[in-house]
Parts: C-alpha cells; structure tokens; sequence
C-alpha cells in the first residue's frame, strides 16, 4: 500500500510539471568575442532576446536578470592599519575564488526580482559569486574583507550591480547594453540569463562571451609566459632604444 501512494504521489508530481507553462530563453548577442588589442579602451555588449513559450503569456509579472562572470581566480586580501605614522599590511584573508569582472543586470530592484533563497542557489549576486570558505582564527571579521574586494573592485568598474538596465517589453522582448571596462582578464566570459516570476527562477539559459589579447598584445603575452628571459631582454632592449631616440631628438633640437 505505502509503494503505491508513493507511485500515486511521483505521478501527480510529473503530472502537475508538465502541466507548467516551459518559458525559455532565445538569445541574442551584439558579439560573442573581444579582441583586446594595444589601443583597447574598453568595450560595450549588447545582449537581447525573446521569451518562447508553450503557453499563454501568465498574469504574474516577467522579469530578467543577466550575469556575465569573468575568469575566476583566488587571491589575498590585506588590510593596512596606520603604525609609528606608515601605513603597514595587517592581516591578510584568502579568497578561495572570485571572478576578475562580474556584473549584474536586472529589470527592477536585485531584492524584488530574486528571492533570497533563489540567490543561495544560483549565486547570482555579486557577494554570493566570491568564494571564501574560512579564515584564519585570529580573523574574526573575514566578512570585511569581501566586502573591501567587493568595493575595490567596484571603483574599477570591475563588479557591477545594474538594477532596472533590463527593458523587458510585453513580457516578451529583452535587452540590455552591459559595458566591459579596459582592464580585462583574457578567458572565458560566462553569461547566464534568469527568468523569474515572484522571485522565483523559472527558466535558465547560459553561454560564453570569448575575451582574448590580439596582434602584438598576444605575441608579448605568449613570450612572457613561455620565454620569460627572451621578453625580459627584449624589454630592456626596447627600453634603451627608446632612452636613445628620446636622447637623440633633444639634442637635434638643440642643435636646430
């Protein structure tokens, strides 16, 4: 008896799932790679996209939220406090992991669009995108720290909150225009799309947005990395030469 009113009760389940109105994502993208290159200052993506759906359009509102996350990397954060007049490095935490660029762009206030317990799961907010697992005992305010990683890097443009930058039209049409700053970390660019309605994720679409140096940016990257004394002396090199030319101009300006 209890096996079939545990078989009764899967079926209502998968029954009362199928009856769900499906809401997915076809997206769209302005590009899908960037080149940085000698002059790069920066660049802008635009993402847009429809909602295709099975059903009619429900009468709880649509909203939309857009991530794009950078390579993640882990790092050490200090703190300075002021001793004998100098500012000195203090205590240090360690970041397990936490991405070099990451914004977030929503169609209405982060807090209406996304429940709490939805962001536990997704790790869709900033704060919830850096991992810090523990800290050393004599740490007992390793929150600050990731709040300070979290404030440095939003004064570089780095990490972005963009509440309302969605347009959403008629529950239907998306988009949203999403600026890269000039100081990126080449890799892989993880872009995920969130349609949530009451808070709540109903559907889930991610891709990759390619960023990777170009031209002389990308030969002098690939030397430093497999021939570091080779681009050390080739530096140097191109470091006495400019001196020189430099050297060599005032003096014909002199002259003149």
């Amino acid at each position: 008896m209890r096996v079939l009113c545990s078989l009764l009760l899967l079926c209502l389940s998968f029954a009362a799932h199928a009856q769900q109105p499906r809401e997915e994502v076809v997206l769209g993208l302005s590009q899908n790679r960037v080149s940085i290159t000698a002059d790069f200052d920066g660049s802008e993506i635009l993402i847009f996209g429809a909602i295709k759906r099975e059903t009619a359009i429900p009468k709880q509102p649509l909203e939309v939220i857009v991530t794009i996350a950078g390579p993640s990397e882990p790092l050490i954060v200090r703190r300075k406090d002021k001793r004998f007049g100098i500012w000195v490095n203090t205590d240090a935490n360690q970041i397990d992991s936490a991405p070099s660029y990451y914004a977030v762009a929503t169609s209405g206030p982060f807090n209406d669009v996304l429940r709490h317990t939805e962001d536990l799961r997704h790790k869709v907010s900033i704060s919830r995108a850096i991992r810090s697992v523990g800290a050393p005992a004599e740490i007992g305010d390793s929150r600050a720290f990731t709040r300070a990683l979290i404030r440095i890097r939003q004064d570089n443009s780095l990490f972005q909150l963009l509440e309302g930058a969605v347009e959403v039209d008629q529950q239907t049409l998306f988009r949203t225009s999403i600026a890269l700053p000039a100081n990126l970390t080449e890799g892989p660019y993880k872009t995920r799309i969130f349609l949530t309605r009451g808070g709540h994720v109903i559907s889930q679409f991610e891709t990759e947005i390619d960023v990777y140096k170009v031209g002389l940016e990308r030969f002098l990257y690939n030397l430093s990395r497999s021939q570091p004394l080779i681009y050390g002396l080739l530096s140097l090199a191109i470091a006495i030469a400019a001196g020189w030319g430099a050297s060599a101009a005032f003096r014909m300006l002199r002259q003149g």
